[in-house]
């Protein structure tokens, strides 16, 4: 039978709550979802702010590679169905590739709280300064974090607010409890150690949370080669 089976309850609670969140930050209605190789289905939105987001849950889906219908897809959920419905498949909702899954080296770990930080910074900045047609281009465009690998010295890429917005909007950062974060959990609920791994390859910059990944194109994230 067509549609998503899932491994366990706490993976369909992990759908649900992805579906949830994306409905807040991207209107597009529709959600990608691709078997991988490792028994795993990836889950896509595209957000609000051009970025992609991602995470994974076991399970198989079928067919493998299929756009649905956000609003069928919790509906399914929320009736219990097994598997969980996808309606009908929605190809045209979604235009362009996804990134590769290999290809990507890391170029070095940002601080979770720092970027919860700067998400709360962004939003008080929002608030005064977007007018009616939402928040404002230069807001997501600004370079907010810098970031260098050790490796290779002469490479930087430069993290746009668009991308922090896309990471904790969606939720993948949590506290030390594995609870969301809220604009008033304390920052010092999330381990101070908690890492968000920036990587890239050729055409893409990846921010890797605990709970889930967002991915820009490198000119939208600001990578630069001196």
């Amino acid at each position: 039978m067509t549609g998503l089976r899932l491994a366990a309850d706490s993976d369909r609670g992990d759908v649900a709550a992805f579906v949830a969140r994306a409905a807040r930050i991207d209107d597009s209605g529709v959600v990608r979802l691709k078997q991988r190789d490792d028994g795993r289905v990836g889950l896509w939105v595209r957000t609000g702010f051009d970025i992609l987001a991602t995470r994974s849950v076991f399970g198989a889906v079928d067919p493998s590679d299929v756009v649905a219908d956000a609003s069928v897809l919790a509906d399914s959920l929320g009736r219990g169905e097994d598997p969980v419905g996808l309606g009908f498949a929605l190809p045209a909702a979604w235009r362009g590739a996804l990134p590769g899954s290999v290809g990507f080296g890391h170029l070095d770990d940002i601080p979770a709280r720092e970027l919860i930080l700067l998400a709360r910074k962004g939003t008080l900045v929002a608030r005064e300064e977007s007018g009616p047609l939402g928040t404002a281009g230069s807001l997501l465009d600004q370079e907010v974090i810098s970031v260098t690998s050790a490796e290779a010295p002469g490479e930087a890429a430069g993290v746009r607010m668009r991308a922090v917005f896309a990471l904790t909007g969606m939720g993948f950062i949590r506290d030390a409890r594995g609870r969301e974060i809220g604009e008033d959990s304390p920052i010092e609920a999330i381990a101070a150690d908690e890492p968000v791994r920036v990587r890239r390859s050729p055409a893409w910059i990846r921010l890797d949370a605990r709970f889930g990944s967002v991915y820009a194109r490198r000119d939208t994230l600001g990578l630069s080669v001196r």
